[in-house]
């Protein structure tokens, strides 16, 4: 398994909905479902931050006078 904290949102999303499909069909030990379980738990931290992100960056996006992006702002300004 790869480190969670080096994958992008695609790859976490991917294998967060492979960890779900596995508890779901039940047909794992309960050492490893509990271990898909808390694997299933950083995944979903590991894509809500990067929402989190990709929500910052968009909002912070600045527009010319015409309405037209011009640049963004940064992030605490």
């Amino acid at each position: 398994m790869s480190d969670v904290n080096e994958m992008s949102f695609e790859q976490a999303i991917k294998e967060l909905e492979a960890v779900v499909g596995q508890l779901e069909r039940g047909d794992v030990a309960l050492d490893e479902s509990i271990a898909l379980y808390e694997r299933g738990a950083a995944l979903k931290a590991r894509c809500e931050a990067k929402l989190k992100e990709a929500e910052e960056k968009v909002a912070k996006i600045t527009l010319g006078e015409n309405g037209e992006p011009k640049g963004t702002a940064p992030l605490d300004g």
